[in-house]
Formats: structure tokens, C-alpha cells, sequence
């Protein structure tokens, strides 16, 4: 007989490294939003769940269950393999433990294969990581990076991170680089899974003395910042990262590959080029078009950027801050390395 098992007595098991995750929903599905950490076998193709929906939509529930079946019946040998190749303890899950799950797990179990089922599925799993941001206190201090645009501070955050700093990615759990053209050469999240991916972090770091992230505005692209790290950035002390700008320029077109993205550049620079002196604007977009990239970003950081950052420079909290002065991202990582004991003890 198949267990069912709760969301507040999985999740323990899932952090000890005790429990595999399968989500059973299609690949589209798993996609747009999942458990981090989880593996998708999916008992239906995209194309099988339009298939079977339609037909218990427009026709009935017997027939579109009678053609689940053959679908299912048919890759069945399959779908037993996949599972017989997870090392360890499963609990699989669908939308809200409904059909899928139950029909995935009771075969299994008749194949002799143990597992869990995920009782209200991963829209459970939503509601959890819900009340986990809404209920969250902080526990530990924080160091906020924060430096004109291009300073390299999401570098800095990822080689910190790579040395087991406690680093809290929020660009990366976004998919997004937070600005008007942030969306490029990336794959936004949405709210869902940045707010999944942010619990699940906060968590592993929860027995940290300080956490480490940069500065933000309330909103990332499309997602939206919970008020507790608005709060955080507000009172915790700033490094301010300061690289020449000819090493920022360097930065952004390593990072957002204009040469590769020159359509999606342009269309973004189209939204802000009514905020600028039009000869500037004018300058840009024909860079923009004959590939002067070096000068069209130039001129952003000039002409826009540099400045609107001096203006929320001067609306920063009064909050300690340190500006590091480096030539390279490389520098600005030691430099922070070096300041953060003082800062975060001191604090």
C-alpha cells in the first residue's frame, strides 16, 4: 500500500539528504516550477496532458481516463525503468496529488518499487514556501554589495560563493539581472520558483552568523523582493565595489553579449531612451545598430546609469559603508574577503 506523506514531515527528510524527489507532471510543467532538487519522469508528455485534457474537457472523464491508460500502458516498461535507476527513498508528487500521482505510484508499488506520495502535491509544496517567507525572521546579519552598474558585484557574490561564503544569489535565483535589459541571454524565473529556490537557501544558511547579497530594488524583472530583505539591505552595512569604467564596460559586454543580442538590446534600450538627452539616446541607438557596442554601453553608463545610481546613492539608509576601490573583479573579491570580518563582527 502506497504512504502518503505530509509536507512538514517531508521537508526535514528532504534537507537531511534522506529523501529523492520525483515530480510525475510534464516536462513544461516541471519546468515553470518544481521542488528544487527534484527529477522529472513524467507519466505524460506535453503533448499527451493537452491530449487527455482536451478529451475530459470536451468529452468526458471515462473517456479521457480510458485514454490515459493506453498512453500509460504503453511506455509503462519505460517509466518502471526510470525509477529502478533512483538511488534512494522517493516521494513523488503531481499538481495536487491527484490522478497522476496516485496512478504513478500505485504502479510502482504493484512493480514491488517503494515510495511516497506527496499529499497535496506540489501546490502543498507552494503553500508551504509561502508561509515559510511570510512567517521568516531573520537570524543572522548581513553585508550588502552595492556599485554603479557593471561593477562586477554578481561575480564577486558567485566566487564567494564557490568558496562556501554564505551567499545569497538573488540575480541568479531570479534568472535575471535586475536591469531594463536584464532579461538577456537569461531564463527569467517566476515568482514561484525564485520564492522556492530563496526558502530553500535561507534554510541551508539559517545557523549562519551573516549572509552576504546584493543590493536590489523591490522588484527583480518581474519578481517581487519579500520585505524582509528590503528591510535587511536597509540596515546592514554596504560595500560599495568601485572598478574603472573601462573594466565595467569590459563586464556588461561579457555578460549580456550584445554581438549575439543585438535585437533584444535594442528593443530594451527602446523602453528607457525617452529618459535621456535625445542627442545621447540617438548616439547609442546608432551604435547600437552598427555595433559599436564599447560606445553604446559607454554612453548608458555615462549618460544614464552613473547617474540615476548617484541619485539612489544619496537615498542610501545611513548604514555603515565601505567603498572598495579595485581595477578588476578579481581584486574586488579579496578586498571584500578582507573587509567582511570587521564589518559583520562590528555590526
Amino acid at each position: 500500500m502506497v504512504k502518503n506523506i505530509v509536507i512538514e514531515e517531508l521537508m526535514p527528510l528532504v534537507e537531511e539528504g534522506k529523501m529523492v524527489l520525483v515530480d510525475v507532471r510534464s516536462p513544461s510543467e516541471y519546468q515553470e516550477f518544481s521542488m528544487p532538487g527534484s527529477i522529472n519522469i513524467p507519466l505524460f508528455t506535453d503533448a499527451e496532458r493537452a491530449e487527455v485534457g482536451t478529451l475530459y474537457t470536451q468529452v468526458g472523464t471515462d473517456t479521457a481516463k480510458q485514454r490515459g491508460l493506453e498512453i500509460v500502458s504503453a511506455k509503462l516498461p519505460e517509466f518502471i525503468r526510470q525509477f529502478q535507476e533512483v538511488d534512494g527513498d522517493i516521494t513523488l508528487f503531481c499538481w495536487r496529488g491527484g490522478m497522476r500521482s496516485k496512478t504513478a505510484a500505485t504502479m510502482l508499488d504493484l512493480m514491488g518499487l517503494r515510495v511516497q506520495r506527496l499529499e497535496g502535491g506540489v501546490r502543498a509544496y507552494r503553500k508551504w514556501v509561502v508561509n515559510e517567507l511570510e512567517q521568516f525572521k531573520v537570524p543572522f546579519k548581513a553585508a550588502v554589495l552595492n556599485g554603479l552598474t557593471g561593477s562586477g558585484k554578481t561575480r564577486v557574490l558567485k566566487m564567494l560563493e564557490q568558496e562556501g561564503y554564505p551567499v545569497i544569489d538573488l540575480e541568479g535565483m531570479a534568472g535575471h539581472k535586475g536591469s531594463i535589459f536584464g532579461h538577456i541571454g537569461d531564463r527569467p524565473n517566476n515568482q514561484k520558483k525564485f520564492d522556492a529556490l530563496l526558502a530553500e537557501r535561507l534554510r541551508q544558511l539559517k545557523d549562519s552568523p551573516y549572509v552576504l547579497f546584493e543590493a536590489e530594488s523591490s522588484r527583480i524583472g518581474k519578481i517581487v523582493m519579500p520585505q524582509f530583505l528590503q528591510e535587511l539591505k536597509e540596515q546592514s552595512p554596504q560595500l560599495i565595489i568601485d572598478l574603472p569604467i573601462d573594466e565595467r564596460i569590459g563586464i556588461i559586454l561579457a555578460d549580456y553579449q550584445p554581438e549575439k543580442y543585438q535585437q533584444e538590446c535594442i528593443q530594451a534600450f527602446n523602453r528607457i531612451r525617452t529618459r535621456m538627452h535625445t542627442p545621447v539616446a540617438n548616439q547609442i541607438e546608432e551604435d547600437l545598430w552598427s555595433g559599436d557596442f564599447a560606445s553604446a554601453v559607454r554612453s548608458l553608463l555615462e549618460g544614464y546609469y552613473d547617474s540615476r545610481y548617484e541619485h539612489k546613492g544619496s537615498q542610501l539608509p545611513k548604514a555603515e559603508k565601505t567603498v572598495l576601490k579595485a581595477d578588476n573583479v578579481e581584486e574586488a573579491a579579496a578586498a571584500v574577503k578582507e573587509t567582511l570580518p570587521t564589518l559583520v563582527n562590528n555590526k
